[in-house]
């Protein structure tokens, strides 16, 4: 009696395979040729242990005040809201999907959280990829905010936009661009340091979008204080 062919492997098992073969084979061909210490740079730059302390802090600065400045305290609060939301969304997946992290991830640093023994997806890429798509689907109110600053004579804005011809939008569309050529840095550097597979960094890339369209569309500072007044 003959037996029977094993079953071919599902389509997800194929992709993860793929996915698995791709990541390391970038990971091995970074290895003799990027600087580790940029990487890790890139690394600390958007840890969450950094990022969320840091929303805070500036929501809490004095820059943020709601009677004087109701914009920049409405742009801060919702960093902040974008913050907390994209802590919940990848420790609530991370738990749900459980993957693990590559075999050959090493010299992570200690882990505060059980969520971040798992890989999907890179709670790194979510984070910067929200701040880059926050910016730019806030870039008016922060054209409007510089140009106010401007108008008050403060002085590190006004030298900024020295280099600017004092064109403020050129500014702000200066500042989109180094955000994103960070938040791509950053999230390529999670493969090729070896803590996440390219699947988990795309679907942190997403993740980190959808989180800025949420908070600016629905789910707002303006909109959120309409509600509790309401």
């Amino acid at each position: 009696m003959e037996s029977k062919p094993p079953p071919s492997p599902s389509t997800l098992r194929r992709l993860i395979d793929i996915d698995t073969a791709v990541s390391l084979h970038l990971y091995s061909a970074a290895q003799p040729i990027l600087p580790r210490p940029l990487l890790k740079a890139l690394e600390i730059s958007g840890d969450g242990r950094l990022f969320f302390p840091l929303a805070i802090s500036i929501f809490l600065s004095p820059l943020s005040n709601t009677t004087t400045s109701p914009l920049v305290f409405s742009l801060f609060a919702d960093l902040l809201i974008g913050a907390v939301l994209d802590l919940l969304l990848v420790g609530l997946i991370k738990h749900l999907v459980r993957r693990p992290r590559p075999v050959y991830n090493k010299d992570m640093f200690h882990v505060t959280f059980a969520v971040d023994h798992w890989s999907f997806p890179s709670g790194h890429s979510s984070r910067v990829c929200f701040v880059a798509a926050f910016l730019c689907l806030s870039s008016a109110a922060i054209s409007e905010i510089v140009a106010q600053w401007r108008s008050s004579g403060v002085e590190f804005v006004v030298k900024l936009l020295d280099f600017f011809d004092s064109d403020v939008g050129k500014a702000v569309h200066f500042l989109f661009l180094g955000f994103s050529f960070w938040a791509a840095a950053t999230s390529f550097s999670r493969v090729l340091l070896g803590r996440h597979f390219v699947c988990d960094v795309i679907a942190g890339a997403c993740l980190g979008v959808l989180e800025a369209l949420i908070v600016c569309q629905f789910l707002n500072y303006s909109i959120l204080a309409s509600i509790i007044l309401s």
